[in-house]
């Protein structure tokens, strides 16, 4: 088959991760999300909790840069994130990613399908509000928060725009045939791009 990496974007709510946990058992792939900074940690004997409170935020403080060196540990372990996603790349590897930009930090791979996962809010509040046992009102407010901080995190590491259709191969409304029909529809797409490589 070839390497195969799937990157997944998404808007918080649209079942995104479940998208991505779906193709990652599927394909059979190591699946990379929050648990990347476990990985790092463990490699690099570094304190995975604190690496964490820095994830996919932004501390709202601005911070020198010297040499193109960043003073903001928001910043550094991001780059810590994007260096190994390159690194696992680089290396042959194939796996599904959620998040991190990756879309944009492995565009120049060959062996890259980029997907961003999207709904409609009315469905996409049932399942915050389902999940995290919210009102309905919590739930959008939730959605709101969890997805301005991704653009953020996104617009600030990447020259790309979060969300921007034309950084990825397919945007999908997750919220028009459900989780599982979307994952049907993606790994038959999936299917035909490795084989028209």
């Amino acid at each position: 088959m070839g390497q195969l990496i799937i990157s997944i974007g998404r808007e918080f709510g649209s079942g995104g991760h479940e998208i991505a946990e779906k193709l990652a058992k599927h394909y059979d792939l190591p699946l990379y999300d929050h648990n990347l900074l476990d990985k790092i940690a463990e490699e690099r004997n570094l304190n995975s909790e604190e690496l964490k409170s820095y994830d996919e935020v932004q501390d709202g403080v601005f911070h020198r840069r010297v040499r193109g060196m960043s003073s903001s540990m928001t910043e550094h372990v991001a780059q810590l994130q994007f260096d190994y996603l390159k690194e696992k790349a680089n290396a042959g590897e194939s796996f599904v990613v959620v998040g991190r930009c990756s879309e944009t930090v492995l565009k120049d791979n060959k062996g890259l399908i980029a997907i961003f996962v999207n709904g409609d809010k009315e469905q996409k509040v049932a399942r915050v509000s389902k999940k995290y046992e919210l009102s309905e009102s919590q739930a959008a407010d939730l959605m709101k928060k969890k997805d301005r901080a991704r653009k953020m995190y996104h617009n600030i590491n990447c020259d790309s725009k979060w969300g921007d259709s034309r950084n990825y191969e397919l945007v999908v409304n997750s919220s028009k045939l459900g989780v599982d029909k979307s994952v049907q529809m993606l790994i038959q797409y999936i299917d035909a791009r490795v084989a028209n490589r």
